[in-house]
């Protein structure tokens, strides 16, 4: 018998254990930069709540995705999973539905994560104004645009020489990321500067009724924040590199998951605690720098800061290149055009990479951070639902009943993967589209309907090159 610590599936060897995986999606915390101001301005205090309830919906949907991870070792996460489970392993024609339905999961996915650059490139520029007053001279815009050329110009040159001690390099993104955001929100409790009063008192907006309008808002508001307190689900997609993946898989997701939970409730704690509900709506950008000079004054205020903004650049660094990974993937599998899968001799994904940061640029001009997520969580809702939807089948599925689950979810999880997953599609794509209507206007809901649905055009053509390559191909007479 086959060492399980010692065990290849597929490409992929199991080589780590729960702590690493853990590692992964420590970053995730940070995620909860953008929509920090954002979700207070409909909820008030009562975004407390939305982040830790939205933490727990990431425990239903990643238990589902653990299992699947393990399950199907060749799929290669969430999109892996749907295009593996929808599809019938026959190409029936020159275009197969079921491929593309996983590929738009895939493209999904790949849009929910892609933004990242351009939303922290945004938050870059907006606490260096914070910051060095001497800046003002440039708007927010163009500070912005300079920051993430400057960042996605440096992280190209960097990646073109590939990636080495992947591992390590997740612990220290871990740390550096989690450093300056542990202090920012630990301090106000430690030093005084923390008013329970502030959080009690301004609980729900005084208009807060339980009408349509507002039920579409809380649907709106909740896919905003599982773009970012879901998103976790890292530790899960990684199930088939574990060295024990029953026990593995499960130890990781329980201790990220217990992780996240509190990181996200205390930073919205801390922060609506020191400013107020209205303080932060007046600060809605970048929320942190009044609390971090309300706490350690310019000078401490400017250190930590400059940690935060090291830890931002950081994360652009896990986006890129994991989008950039995920495209690749995508042309590989034939859903994308097979430039996109072009690489360097040290197997940099370039051309990809610089698709990307040129799509990036481009969202910048949105201005707004909390815009570009209520766009790209058009993507997220859409993949996590898929994806859910596909749980749901592979465990209904005769096709399905005979594999191994080194890991598997708790009886009945199939009805709770079924619920998220109408949770995520209608009704978060629903009451995000809403939101956004009445908030920053049409054009988030344009751009994300835009970019899933160009996919299309761009699928039927990399399908057609795909044909046309298989008909190039001429057997060698003996």
């Amino acid at each position: 018998m086959t060492d399980s610590h010692s065990e290849e599936v597929g490409d992929l060897k199991r080589s780590i254990d729960w702590k690493q995986g853990l590692a992964i999606a420590l970053g995730v915390p940070l995620l909860i930069l953008p929509s920090l101001g954002y979700i207070p301005m409909y909820l008030a205090a009562a975004a407390i709540l939305v982040w830790g309830l939205s933490v727990l919906q990431g425990f239903a949907q990643s238990t589902a995705y653990a299992e699947m991870a393990t399950t199907f070792p060749e799929a290669s996460g969430l999109p892996g999973f749907a295009q593996h489970v929808f599809g019938n392993g026959n190409r029936q024609g020159k275009y197969d539905m079921s491929k593309l339905l996983g590929g738009f999961s895939a493209w999904s996915y790949w849009f929910a994560w892609t933004p990242v650059l351009a939303i922290f490139s945004i938050l870059v520029g907006g606490y260096l104004h914070g910051l060095f007053p001497a800046l003002d001279m440039f708007t927010d815009y163009q500070l912005s645009l300079m920051s993430g050329v400057v960042i996605f110009s440096i992280l190209f040159v960097v990646n073109w020489f590939g990636l080495k001690d992947g591992a390590k390099l997740g612990y220290v993104l871990a740390a550096i990321s989690l450093i300056p955001l542990v202090i920012l929100t630990v301090a106000p409790f430690a030093t005084g500067h923390f008013d329970m009063s502030k959080i009690t008192g301004d609980w729900m907006p005084a208009d807060w009724s339980w009408d349509l309008h507002h039920i579409l808002i809380l649907f709106g508001v909740f896919a905003i924040a599982q773009w970012s307190a879901c998103a976790w689900e890292t530790a899960a997609i990684y199930g088939p590199e574990y060295k024990n993946p029953a026990k593995d898989v499960a130890k990781a997701l329980f201790s990220c998951g217990i992780i996240c939970f509190f990181s996200f409730v205390l930073v919205e704690a801390a922060v609506i605690g020191v400013l107020g509900v209205d303080g932060v709506q007046a600060e809605a950008v970048s929320p942190l720098l009044p609390v971090a000079n309300a706490v350690f004054g310019s000078a401490g205020s400017a250190i930590t800061i400059i940690m935060l903004i090291a830890a931002m650049v950081l994360i652009i660094q896990t986006a890129y290149l994991g989008s950039s990974r995920a495209m690749h993937s995508m042309a590989v599998e034939g859903n994308l055009p097979k430039a996109l899968g072009k690489t360097n001799r040290q197997g940099t994904p370039w051309v990809a990479m610089l698709v990307i940061a040129i799509f990036n640029l481009v969202l910048i001009s949105m201005g707004n951070p909390a815009a570009i997520v209520a766009a790209s969580a058009i993507g997220y809702t859409c993949a996590n639902g898929i994806s859910l939807f596909a749980y749901v089948k592979a465990k209904r599925d005769p096709a399905f009943a005979g594999l191994e689950r080194p890991f598997e979810a708790p009886k009945g999880w199939k009805g709770v993967a079924l619920a998220f997953g109408l949770f995520n599609l209608p009704l978060c794509v629903v009451g995000v589209v809403y939101l956004n209507s009445l908030e920053v206007g049409w054009a988030p809901t344009w751009v994300g309907f835009l970019v899933l649905a160009v996919y299309i055009p761009i699928w039927a053509y990399s399908q057609h090159e795909w044909h046309r390559s298989k008909a190039q191909v001429v057997p060698v007479a003996g």
